[in-house]
């Protein structure tokens, strides 16, 4: 069974030891690195193959908002952020700078572990105070003058609405009784109308565009 390399960078004690728990608990994730600096983490990017960057935003020496950005330009590296900040400027430069999930530190290893292989396999975990607080507030904040959003089916917009909710392709097609295959062409589709080429940016139009809404 292949592992996934994970790099945390986390500079508080305590809560860097319970996130290497929540990675080592899991088979099929690897500990690369735990540093707790930006500057450590990039060496650490630059130095080894890397496939999951966990980190926390609020670092001694700078934003862990410049490591996801620089871990999304080397291609192949997803990112989890886990901090306390849930903030409208931090989530949304987060997840604008390539983070895939978002996790408040409310969570408990196995939660975390969990959250890190269903981005792996596809999904977009948040924890759901923030999946509420973006849906409300792009909800909320579209005004009449924002950019027409695409039009999508009905079966492609609730594919996206999956999406956004964090499922992954396998979830969605159960839940929606149609093929992998199938869904994957529908979210091809989707990325083509919107212009995207992540499942994160796919999430951020969806919101930004009000193409789902809070009560979906």
């Amino acid at each position: 069974m292949s592992t996934h390399r994970v790099l945390l960078v986390e500079d508080d004690a305590s809560t860097r030891t319970y996130l290497e728990d929540a990675v080592s608990a899991r088979s099929e994730l690897r500990l690369v690195g735990s540093v707790g600096t930006v500057a450590a983490g990039r060496d650490r990017l630059a130095a080894e193959p890397v496939d999951v960057l966990l980190t926390d935003l609020g670092l001694p020496d700078g934003s862990g908002i410049s490591l996801i950005s620089e871990a999304s330009a080397k291609g192949g590296v997803l990112s989890l952020v886990v901090t306390v900040f849930g903030d409208e400027e931090h989530v949304v430069a987060a997840i604008e700078a390539g983070a895939m999930g978002y996790l408040l530190k409310d969570q408990s290893p196995g939660d975390v572990g969990r959250a890190i292989l269903d981005m792996i396999g596809g999904g977009s975990p948040m924890s759901p105070a923030i999946a509420r607080y973006l849906l409300r507030r792009m909800h909320d904040d579209k005004s009449p003058s924002a950019p027409d959003a695409p039009k999508l089916s009905d079966r492609e917009r609730e594919v996206l609405g999956y999406i956004v909710k964090g499922f992954t392709y396998a979830e969605i097609a159960e839940l929606t009784s149609i093929s992998p295959h199938t869904v994957s062409t529908h979210i091809r589709k989707m990325y083509r109308k919107l212009s995207v080429h992540s499942r994160g940016e796919a999430v951020y139009e969806a919101l930004q565009l009000g193409i789902v809404k809070s009560d979906d």
